[in-house]
């Protein structure tokens, strides 16, 4: 039995739609929103990219992992998650504990055209390592760890909202 149920933790492919989502979800259900690459940001003082230049993709993982553990203490919640948290395990359990984990889905053409700002987004990518190998990889660990997934495919925003609360008023009636 998980401790709450009352916070809802959105993952996903960066460009997904995590925080624009979870913004609007929030305002429609009447519940506070916390996006966990801006938490990382205020405490280092830097743009993801910066922190990824400057600590290198294990160093921002760490940090991530760091922050995202920590969370406590959220109700009634949106928490967007930056795409790469599910390379945490000791994050993921953290968010377990603390919600919904809710996979924004889409195909990875879908992705493919709305990340365009590779260099300066902050992305966790290897040298060599394509959008698509990264869906490819991450795809996986967003089903491993979601109690819910909503495919979000062909979507305007309003209608991704709109499927969002259905589905998520739908998985709190089945969750122990």
């Amino acid at each position: 039995m998980r401790p709450t149920l009352d916070n809802i933790i959105f993952i996903g492919m960066p460009g997904s739609g995590k925080s624009t989502l979870g913004v609007l979800y929030a305002k429609a259900e009447m519940y506070a929103f916390c996006d966990t690459d801006l938490l990382i940001q205020q405490r280092e003082k830097l743009p993801l990219f910066k922190i990824i230049e400057k600590k290198g993709l294990d160093g921002f993982c760490e940090t991530e992992s760091s922050v995202v553990s920590s969370l406590k203490g959220y109700h009634r919640t949106v928490i967007a998650t930056g795409g790469s948290v599910v390379l945490s395990e000791s994050a993921m359990k953290n968010l377990q504990r603390n919600g919904i984990i809710v996979y924004i889905q889409l195909p990875y053409e879908e992705i493919k055209r709305r990340v365009r700002n590779i260099t300066t987004r902050g992305l966790v990518m290897s040298e060599g390592e394509s959008l698509e190998d990264l869906y490819k990889a991450r795809a996986p660990l967003y089903e491993k760890y979601a109690d819910v997934t909503v495919d979000c495919t062909g979507l305007r925003t309003e209608e991704s909202v709109e499927k969002l609360i259905r589905s998520i008023k739908e998985a709190k009636k089945r969750i122990p």
